[in-house]
């Protein structure tokens, strides 16, 4: 459809030898689905193979710069026709309505020739520039994209099923990048120039967004998005992943039935929102529940749950809410548990303080490669909260606040995995004491890639059973058996 398009572009007005190629054979266009379509040629020969693929390059370079430039000449022309203050009010079908008759008018001024299927085309893409997000919102309409990752206006890679990838996606040029980053950040009541470099945003979705620029940004701008989940995954729903085994399972929803604090630890990318998510909807809905984020992203199903987010300062620098003002502010709120979707920083102490003071089963994640290092970073944090206490009286508080360690990795093959679950059983002189109770052992790597290997018992039950049986929730022996496959 749009290869079609942009081969008509490249050859509108310009006679036989528009395609670049050197026998006149039509060159290999890109489609939008990233396929391509191929015209018929003459018998292949090596030297005619090898013109016609060089050819067939430059010509799709060239097509494609020209489309784009269409694209955005239309965008800029239509700014001046239509009244944009009925953007914010008017839905995708009727601005593409609307826009209709002025794009057909302008390719029959500019003598491009388009058949209908690829007049809707444009159609549609210039409605993405007018409305949403200009050539990626393609990507982000799509499910199966995790992650959009922009490196100046020449390349655009994805994350699909944890595996990074370069889209044909492109934007004209610098300018044309800047301009939707203005749109995304100028919304949210942000700003991005050489003076603050650097923003973070979130999309109407709920994605993570983030930016910078130059100076910083040495070659030009870089995006970051984070998509936000619409369908939060469930503990099943990772077993059919291959992330984490039935007898896993029984163990952490027991323990968040049986209100015992949780900390899931991982890398970025590792799943660890996911867990959280997963691990959440397993809390009563009899309990109040406060989450507390720096982006909304926590889909909690229960029916009584408040939500805080933190808000960055304005462009004066004012106004800034963070995440140890809206913990404490949780605690008037008289909940049940309160969820922190990551703690960063000084906020760690009062999350420990609230899940010693009758706020048990309270769940957080955290920026962590292993249970152990988790720890480490969360003392560090507590230290920052500049309350007067030594090195063993915040190791004290970490060791009764928090009682499972679920640590999650994104593999080298890009699978997620729960790769090990301690209890923290408390201290032994100034040192917090924990047990591994299941682990992913990694044995191999066949030959696409993929890691292999098992999850396994090792053979410890956890202290906290007896405490949680007392309250109607058992996890059957035969889970911890070291020698039974999981």
């Amino acid at each position: 459809m749009v290869a079609d398009m942009l081969g008509r572009f490249s050859r509108t007005r310009q006679g036989p030898e528009a395609d670049g190629s050197a026998d006149g054979s039509l060159a290999v266009l890109p489609a939008i689905d990233g396929e391509a379509r191929r015209e018929p040629t003459l018998a292949p020969t090596p030297a005619r193979e090898a013109n016609q693929t060089k050819s067939a390059q430059a010509s799709a370079t060239q097509a494609s710069d020209r489309y784009l430039a269409t694209k955005v000449a239309l965008h800029r022309h239509l700014i001046d026709q239509i009244n944009l203050g009925v953007l914010d009010r008017i839905g995708r079908e009727e601005l593409a309505g609307e826009i209709r008759p002025f794009v057909r008018e302008y390719v029959r001024e500019q003598s491009v020739v388009v058949n209908a299927r690829e007049l809707e085309q444009l159609v549609s893409d210039v409605a993405d520039e007018m409305l949403g997000l200009g050539p990626i919102e393609p990507l982000l309409k799509d499910d199966n994209v995790t992650d959009v990752l922009i490196n100046t206006h020449r390349q655009v890679y994805i994350e699909r099923f944890g595996q990074l990838e370069l889209t044909p996606i492109r934007f004209k040029d610098e300018a044309h990048l800047i301009r939707i980053i203005n749109k995304i950040v100028s919304a949210v009541g942000r700003r991005v120039d050489e003076s603050a470099p650097m923003v973070d945003a979130r999309l109407p979705d709920g994605s993570r967004f983030n930016a910078a620029i130059k100076p910083v940004a040495v070659d030009g701008p870089l995006v970051s998005i984070r998509k936000f989940s619409r369908h939060p995954y469930s503990l099943e729903k990772l077993l059919e992943f291959g992330s984490i085994r039935p007898a896993m399972i029984e163990l952490v929803t027991a323990a968040v039935q049986g209100r015992i604090s949780v900390l899931v630890s991982g890398g970025t990318g590792s799943g660890k929102t996911t867990m959280l998510n997963a691990l959440s909807a397993h809390i009563s809905h009899k309990e109040r529940l406060v989450t507390i984020e720096d982006a909304a992203e926590l889909q909690l199903q229960q029916p009584h749950v408040g939500r805080l987010e933190t808000r960055p300062p304005n462009v004066e620098g004012r106004g800034e809410i963070r995440q140890r003002e809206l913990v404490k502010n949780a605690l008037r709120m008289r909940p049940d548990r309160i969820i922190v979707g990551e703690v960063r920083g000084e906020e760690a102490f009062d999350m420990l303080q609230a899940m010693n003071t009758g706020h048990e089963g309270s769940m957080t994640t955290i920026h962590a490669n292993a249970p152990r290092d988790a720890l480490s970073r969360l003392e560090q944090m507590v230290g920052m909260a500049g309350m007067p206490m030594d090195q063993r009286s915040i190791r004290g508080q970490i060791a009764s606040a928090i009682r499972l360690v679920i640590q999650v990795q994104r593999l080298s093959d890009g699978g997620r995995r729960i790769i090990s679950i301690s209890e923290i059983t408390g201290m032994e002189g100034d040192v917090v004491q924990m047990q591994e109770i299941f682990k992913f052992v990694k044995k191999a790597v066949d030959e696409d890639g993929r890691i292999v290997g098992e999850f396994r018992a090792t053979g410890i039950r956890p202290r906290f059973l007896d405490e949680i049986a007392a309250l109607g929730f058992h996890v059957s022996r035969e889970s911890f058996d070291p020698s039974r496959a999981l």
